[in-house]
């Protein structure tokens, strides 16, 4: 059977629908947020209106439209405000078959901070999705938003909408929307490892080397280049109790305890007044004494 390039207009619906059960229910989006678009021939695309829930549309309300704006059919809604930066985005890249908008909350506080994610520290977010940029602020809707984007669209897969959230794209619709969890969980361990724990290896340049020439084999040549270490920092495996992050906090030195030795006194066991020492230690700590 040949190849179809495009899927049917059916085929476009239901995957419009899906994905729109799946932004809602992964909280990439709230009440009427969010937009997607779904390419079915050269210059034609299906797309969800405006002021509906992307969690609980249905096929008649779904609008057909030209790559130039001209609706084709549609119900009682019209398309939404922001269906100008997917349009858009077709025309800067026609390989482009499926975009995706939303707001995932980790991803657009990354945008709301102006922080692009662009760390080596994660060889699936390298590979799968690539750097995001953060494209600066434009209103919502506005013609200038289409502008900002437009740039980016050969050379890169998503992008951070400075105040305002996250857009997606791919060779198809379910490829867009794999990019868009894919910057969600990339922004939430960077999130993790640059605020919570404080601290990340960054991959050497030959370490990302390796992944961009994984990636270039697997057809994918966007997504930019991170920057990189000079040289590996994730080559020694890392033994429990001597993680950098634990030396980091400069623990109270602490003698192993041995099960059935509590009272011996011998070497290499905890007295009665160590313990109660390193309790009271790990009690201060605890209330950032």
């Amino acid at each position: 059977m040949a190849h179809r390039e495009y899927p049917t207009d059916s085929e476009a619906k239901q995957l419009i629908l899906d994905i729109g059960r799946r932004m809602y229910q992964k909280n990439f989006v709230a009440a009427n947020d969010g937009n997607i678009t779904c390419k079915v021939d050269d210059d034609i695309i299906w797309a969800t209106p405006t002021g509906v829930s992307k969690g609980f549309m249905t096929e008649d309300m779904l609008v057909k439209m030209y790559l130039d704006g001209r609706v084709i059919r549609q119900g009682d809604l019209a398309p939404s405000s922001e269906i100008k930066m997917h349009l858009r985005i077709y025309q800067e890249n026609p390989a482009i078959k499926g975009v995706t908008h939303a707001h995932p909350p980790v991803s657009t506080s990354f945008a709301i901070a102006g922080i692009s994610l662009d760390k080596a520290i994660y060889p699936e977010a390298l590979v799968n999705l690539g750097t995001v940029p953060c494209v600066h602020y434009e209103t919502p809707g506005s013609s200038a938003l289409p502008d900002s984007v437009a740039p980016y669209c050969n050379d890169y897969n998503a992008l951070l909408l400075a105040n305002h959230g996250a857009v997606s794209w791919g060779t198809s619709l379910m490829e867009a929307f794999f990019r868009l969890e894919s910057m969600e969980h990339y922004a939430t361990v960077l999130m993790y490892t640059g605020n919570i724990i404080g601290k990340a290896n960054v991959l050497s340049c030959d370490q990302v080397q390796e992944l961009i020439d994984i990636r270039t084999r697997m057809g994918i040549h966007t997504g930019g280049v991170p920057p990189c270490a000079p040289r590996p920092s994730n080559v020694r495996d890392v033994l429990a109790q001597h993680s950098p992050v634990v030396q980091a906090e400069a623990a109270p030195e602490v003698k192993t305890y041995q099960p059935g030795q509590e009272n011996s006194g011998s070497a290499g066991a905890l007295t009665e007044d160590e313990i109660e020492r390193v309790r009271q230690a790990v009690i201060a700590r605890l209330r950032g004494q």
